[in-house]
């Protein structure tokens, strides 16, 4: 049996000369509280295991005497260390703090207090020490228990890794507990209380060691459901998604499970939110880690353990947001190949519609020019006067009505190209809207014109001339009277509608009255036109950082408005 305990106890001057080394080592790295107080718990308690094995058990040197009381001490101190430990994560109650902290303090003094010669193993045990050796017993049973319970609770919402660290010390502690009863119970040096005493202190150091630096192999068990879910959440990321929201979608909760994150949140370069996810977890103080990744960063709100028993599972987070920065890249050029792919077919589209509309609208009017000049040509001595002047007036006529159209295009293909300058003047609008509606050709009191006096805005006059043109000619053409022509300042805008009275836009027709071409059935039957007037309308109105915008009156009736930015530049903010 000898033997057995001088092997046992050999094992755990390694075993606790071991942890104190990697505790040492974690709190150079760390440099935190959690690594500090961790690092005096085992340092202490390898100081002790150490220096036991050279203080002999019957002291005769002063020094001795002194160095074996200290040893008592420092032994005293490592639970309260272990608790120091735990409140560097989350405080504990006033009160409970204050009673451990005083019981430590108390028995720091009763130990300091006791006789100079204590007695050896083997040696009998006066009544002093049996009742040290119960207020020893029952103060390390408190601090441990203390210690235990809040690490074991505190795992409950870790992930894996953390969860088994933390229930490792938890149950380290009880075990180291149950070590010292045993000890204090054994009274001869070589007896199998001894020898079970120091084999509970080894278990104690194992669990020690697989809570404080579990060896790799380990931990990649532990790990298992958030490897899985990892792996899970690449795959899809590599070949589901393919696109910003999809990205986002597959990766933040496996994301928040790696680290047990109580929120989570992806944002850009630019500082914008990609995405979010929340979940409660009753750590509102808990701290936010963020991790770059490519393009953006990842602010993770950890638990306020997983600094500390989560380091590998924050560098998993570092890899899954690599990748998702990949993934994210990855489907901003899947969107603009799907933009660039509509682009392409609205631009084959406008070319088709060209086509058709240069088949249908320009051969018109060219068939007809091509026409009246063969007669005027052939026939022009055999014509009267009369019938020479509707020839010369029609051929007047359809060429005005090829020369509108081509300039219907040119004006597409400038705002197309965004070549279309902006210049803002000061204009009185009264006497702008005027002389736009004398170019109109309305004729008396065909438009009402509601303007007030004094209202002058700096505007592009080309803009207001186009748009406002285009709508009283459509008012005059397909509406009916009453047609009003309103402007006004409001919203650090200024608005100026056309109003008429007729039939209104048909419901279906609506959601593409502002495309380029369309034409209600309506407008078919009541005048010629390219279905061009309103898109021309609405982009000029939109690079002048304008809107036009449309609504139904009631009973019936059309009311267009052109919304302009109102100020000194025309930089003000885009209208609603």
């Amino acid at each position: 049996m000898h033997t057995l305990v001088q092997i046992s106890s050999a094992l755990n001057l390694v075993a606790f000369t071991v942890l104190a080394a990697l505790a040492l080592r974690q709190w150079r790295a760390r440099r935190d509280r959690a690594a500090m107080w961790i690092a005096c718990s085992f340092v202490a308690l390898g100081v002790v295991v150490l220096v036991a094995r050279i203080v002999p058990e019957r002291p005769d040197q002063l020094v001795e005497h002194v160095l074996q009381r200290l040893l008592i001490v420092v032994l005293l101190l490592f639970p309260y260390l272990l608790y120091r430990f735990t409140l560097a994560f989350r405080t504990a109650s006033v009160a409970l703090d204050r009673i451990l902290g005083a019981a430590t303090a108390t028995m720091v003094l009763w130990t300091l207090a006791l006789p100079h010669r204590l007695p050896a193993a083997g040696d009998p045990r006066p009544t002093w020490v049996i009742a040290y050796l119960v207020a020893f017993l029952v103060h390390w049973s408190a601090m441990s228990s203390v210690v235990a319970v809040r690490l074991w609770r505190a795992g409950r919402r870790e992930p894996s890794v953390a969860r088994r660290r933390m229930r490792m010390l938890a149950i380290a502690a009880a075990t180291i507990t149950v070590a010292i009863f045993v000890s204090a119970g054994a009274n001869d040096p070589d007896s199998p209380a001894t020898f079970a005493a120091q084999l509970l202190a080894l278990a104690s150091a194992v669990f020690f060691w697989f809570g404080l630096a579990p060896p790799r192999l380990v931990r990649i068990a532990w790990r298992t459901p958030e490897q899985e879910r990892l792996q899970r959440a690449i795959q899809e990321l590599m070949g589901v998604a393919t696109s910003e929201e999809e990205v986002v979608l597959r990766v933040l909760e496996p994301m928040a499970a790696i680290v047990g994150a109580g929120a989570i949140r992806i944002s850009d370069g630019a500082g914008n939110v990609i995405g979010r996810f929340e979940r409660e977890t009753g750590n509102e103080d808990a701290p936010v880690v963020e991790v770059p990744m490519p393009g953006g960063v990842v602010e993770v709100t950890t638990s306020r353990y997983a600094p500390y028993f989560g380091v590998e599972e924050l560098n998993l987070i570092r890899t899954l947001g690599a990748l998702t920065g990949l993934a994210l890249d990855r489907g901003r050029v899947s969107a603009q190949e799907r933009e660039a792919l509509r682009a392409l077919q609205r631009a084959d589209q406008l070319k088709t519609d060209f086509i058709a509309l240069a088949a249908h609208e320009l051969r018109t009017p060219v068939t007809t020019i091509h026409g009246f000049v063969q007669t005027l040509n052939t026939a022009a001595a055999r014509l009267g006067d009369a019938r020479r002047g509707e020839l010369s007036a029609a051929l007047e006529e359809q060429t005005g009505r090829m020369v509108s159209l081509v300039e219907q295009l040119l004006d597409l293909s400038r705002l197309d190209a965004e070549a279309v300058s902006i210049a803002p003047e000061r204009l009185r609008l009264k006497d702008r809207l005027r002389d736009v509606l004398a170019s109109t050709g309305a004729e008396g009191d065909a438009v009402a014109l509601d303007v007030p006096d004094e209202l002058e805005a700096r505007l592009d006059p080309v803009v207001v001339e186009r748009v406002v043109t285009n709508l009283v000619t459509n008012a005059l053409r397909y509406g009916a009277p009453p047609v009003r022509l309103r402007a006004e300042r409001r919203d650090r805008h200024i608005r100026i509608s056309v109003e008429d009275r007729g039939e209104g836009v048909p419901p279906d027709f609506v959601p593409t009255m502002f495309d380029r071409f369309a034409r209600s059935a309506g407008s078919r039957v009541k005048g010629d036109g390219t279905g061009l007037g309103l898109a021309i309308a609405r982009s000029y109105a939109r690079a002048h950082r304008g809107e036009l915008l449309y609504t139904p009156l009631e009973p019936h009736g059309s009311r267009f408005e052109l919304v302009l930015p109102h100020g000194d530049r025309s930089t003000d903010a885009p209208a609603p």
